[in-house]
């Protein structure tokens, strides 16, 4: 792979050059000036032009459209959102109810939004698999998860249990314990939305300026090398990418996520492995692995991102052979018949983390300055919303969808939960990860004494519940 299309699997699939739009050369007044052409810029470009088609709508992007997360994640659309059962779970029922529905809801606003606009990104709603595929204590928290479900008031028709029998005739792992099924998920190629969305918001009328890096932005104006803008209203939409435009940096910090990809795999083996549908599936252990059978017939699998010192973004993702091998073992363990397949593809990206892990969405009219992030790595499904919700706050209406918990209203962006500094933060997130791969090690350990396995899940659930709490990490 190489140039534009070398950022990942999804770009390379678009077959066809990428050609860069013109960069801002020149001064601007705008309505709303967009930081970031990825998910979350794009959406809220849309739906506000949607609702007020005379807004003047300038988005700024450092490289491509689809050059960072937008273009890079494993393709789930999920209807869910990072921390929903801490943020809906306090509310009474029918609100609670509502929030479920309206986040379950997201997978098919995407799919209507494609129809209508004509955009192509081979969308299959086959739900997804969470699945104990490794070792007995997965089952058990699966079955603590499914109950937390049941006690918020999501039934069979949200959740339903999977028996290891009836995994198996979805996803055929090679030690299945069970798992959740959840029809509130799709599969996507990411690219060609993220690319189809900026066509669409150009055709109708926003400036889409590319190879336009912000130096820096302030209420009421950003600044590139080479432009400025001045506008009503300032979106900064950039995620992962916050630790380059202070203050914002304080409150996102950058992780990554590393991902692979095999050669096309024949019939033969599909039959064997399953996901007829486009499910997407995951093993359920604390580090998070994923993956999805792409259109292509493909096995996309991504696992065990990381954190940089001072929340660094990572520029190389041409990940090293330790990397590739790691990926490929796991899968491997999953289905013993991909050991041997040859890997195409290999890249990674960075994602933004809030402190307390609580994606968040405000729009501060006093500084005018509208903000939607935190996604934690589910922000595909999680951005469609953040769209909707800022073109809502950004319009002054109160809409079901400005009422929920995550929206934090007329709020400053300097009153988002902080990280420590460093290097508290980087020795407390290290420690809380070590902390699962321990545990990983331990329970994927058949001869592991169950002293052992007690201890090595204590210390984890420990610290994952101080990654998500108002504690200091030391």
């Amino acid at each position: 792979m190489s140039g534009w299309r070398g950022v990942s699997l999804w770009m390379d699939q678009l077959g066809e050059a990428i050609e860069p739009r013109p960069a801002l050369h020149s001064n601007l007044q705008a309505d709303v000036a967009i930081i970031g052409a990825g998910y979350t810029g794009l959406w809220t470009a849309y739906y506000l032009k949607r609702k007020a088609p005379h807004l003047n709508i300038v988005v700024l992007e450092a490289q491509v459209a689809g050059f960072g997360a937008s273009g890079r994640n494993g393709g789930w659309l999920m209807g869910n959102l990072l921390g929903e059962d801490r943020l809906l779970g306090p509310l009474p029922a029918a609100e609670r109810q509502a929030g479920y529905e309206l986040l379950h809801g997201i997978p098919d606003e995407v799919a209507r939004v494609c129809a209508a606009e004509g955009i192509d990104c081979e969308l299959r709603k086959g739900g997804v698999l969470y699945c104990a595929a490794r070792y007995p204590e997965q089952e058990r928290r699966l079955r603590a998860q499914l109950d937390g479900y049941r006690e918020e008031g999501l039934g069979e028709a949200d959740y339903q249990w999977l028996s290891p029998q009836a995994l198996r005739e979805q996803l055929n792992v090679a030690q299945a314990y069970g798992g959740i099924y959840s029809p509130h998920c799709a599969t996507i190629q990411p690219a060609k939305l993220v690319r189809g969305l900026a066509q669409v918001v150009e055709r109708m009328g926003v400036a889409l300026y590319e190879q336009t890096p912000v130096l820096r932005w302030q209420p009421g104006e950003v600044v590139t090398a080479h432009g400025r803008v001045s506008a009503a209203w300032v979106v900064p939409a950039v995620e992962g990418y916050s630790s380059l435009l202070p203050p914002l940096n304080k409150h996102h910090v950058a992780a990554q996520s590393l991902i692979v990809a095999t050669e096309p795999l024949p019939a033969d083996v599909w039959a064997q492995i399953g996901l007829a549908r486009g499910q997407a599936f995951s093993e359920s252990s604390r580090q998070v692995t994923y993956g999805q059978r792409s259109r292509d017939d493909r096995l996309v699998f991504g696992a065990r991102g990381g954190y940089r010192f001072g929340g660094r973004l990572r520029s190389d993702f041409n990940l090293s052979l330790a990397e590739r091998e790691l990926r490929q073992q796991l899968f491997s363990e999953l289905f013993p018949m991909l050991r041997n397949v040859r890997l195409t593809h290999a890249w990674g990206g960075n994602l933004g983390v809030a402190r307390r892990f609580h994606p968040h969405m405000l729009a501060d009219r006093r500084q005018q300055v509208a903000l939607a992030g935190g996604y934690g790595g589910e922000g595909v499904g999680a951005s469609n919303l953040g769209g909707r919700t800022l073109a809502d706050l950004i319009l002054g209406q109160n809409t079901e969808l400005t009422r929920q918990p995550w929206v934090l209203g007329d709020r400053p962006v300097a009153s988002l939960p902080r990280w420590e500094p460093e290097p508290l933060r980087w020795l407390g997130y290290n420690a809380i990860i070590q902390s699962f791969v321990f545990e990983d090690r331990v329970l994927a350990n058949p001869h592991a004494p169950r002293w052992r396995r007690a201890m090595a899940e204590a210390l984890a659930g420990r610290m994952e519940s101080l990654m998500q709490s108002k504690e200091p990490f030391a």
